[in-house]
């Protein structure tokens, strides 16, 4: 295990990319009804609003030392007060939505970096930085739909339940992420994931025209 000094590249990738999923619930939820997360400070692109101790510094910092293909964590999640929105059965889905939705458009943008990167010379990080924050936002958005509880995808699949489904996923929420990371653990479930993930990943390139030689996937 050594350090590497690329890591120095894609930690405020992951940091931005972490940031700007929560702002992006927030701000769907203000544009719904509810100004929880505007009136706690926390519509912000300041990191220091956003840190989890766990999901934002230490699982991916592990990560990233153990030289893992796909980094990946959480913010601190906004709060909101599903209450105030003007549409109980439809507005929550389109707050989770949000996040992994922001991640996407993430890639696509640094998809763009990518393609206009110099291949040499002072700005050729860029190169590097970009094709991080494709794979990061891509495995990010990916991530967070999966539909079981805590993740934003649980919300999307609570839309088409009844109220009684609705009450028991929500009470599985204390073992949700315990359950994701034995199914990621697992052989089959992890090459589908792996997967999902190479297609978002090339389908983001090959929108803007980058070679996928650079991609590390």
């Amino acid at each position: 295990m050594r350090f590497d000094p690329a890591d120095l590249l894609i930690f405020p990738v992951f940091v931005l990319s972490v940031v700007v999923h929560e702002c992006a619930h927030g701000l769907v939820a203000l544009w719904h009804g509810d100004s929880t997360a505007r009136d706690s400070g926390r519509l912000t692109l300041n990191p220091l609003r956003h840190m989890d101790p766990i999901g934002s510094l230490l699982l991916p910092g592990a990560l990233m030392l153990l030289r893992s293909p796909v980094v990946f964590g959480w913010a601190k999640p906004v709060p909101l007060q599903w209450s105030n929105l003007r549409s109980p059965r439809n507005d929550p889905a389109k707050v989770a939505l949000a996040g992994p939705t922001s991640n996407f458009l993430l890639a696509l943008a640094f998809s763009a970096l990518a393609r206009w990167a110099p291949p040499s010379g002072f700005f050729a990080p860029l190169g590097d930085m970009a094709y991080a924050g494709v794979v990061l936002n891509c495995a990010l958005g990916i991530f967070n739909l999966i539909p079981i509880p805590p993740l934003d995808g649980s919300w999307v699949l609570m839309r088409f339940l009844r109220l009684r489904h609705i009450i028991a996923l929500q009470h599985f929420r204390f073992v949700g992420l315990a359950l994701v990371a034995l199914l990621l653990a697992s052989p089959m479930t992890s090459r589908l994931f792996y997967g999902a993930l190479r297609l978002a990943v090339h389908a983001c390139l090959d929108l803007c025209g980058v070679p996928r030689a650079g991609s590390p996937l």
